[in-house]
């Protein structure tokens, strides 16, 4: 199994994932297997959406 390279990056993750469900209305807990798979890839896609703006900015 790979090593983890910045162990603290998987609760600030998971509290990343669990902001931007919030903002879009989708209903993340511990089980989310009752959530259809277009609202989990939307929360995924507007993750990766902050994380691609927040590198942007970054680079001006």
């Amino acid at each position: 199994m790979a090593q983890k390279l910045v162990p603290e990056a998987k609760q600030g993750l998971a509290n990343f994932k669990n902001e931007v469900a919030g903002e879009l209305g989708v209903p993340f807990k511990d089980y989310n297997g009752d959530l259809t798979s277009k609202q989990c890839g939307s929360v995924g896609g507007e993750m990766v959406k902050k994380m691609v703006q927040q590198y942007e900015s970054s680079l001006k």
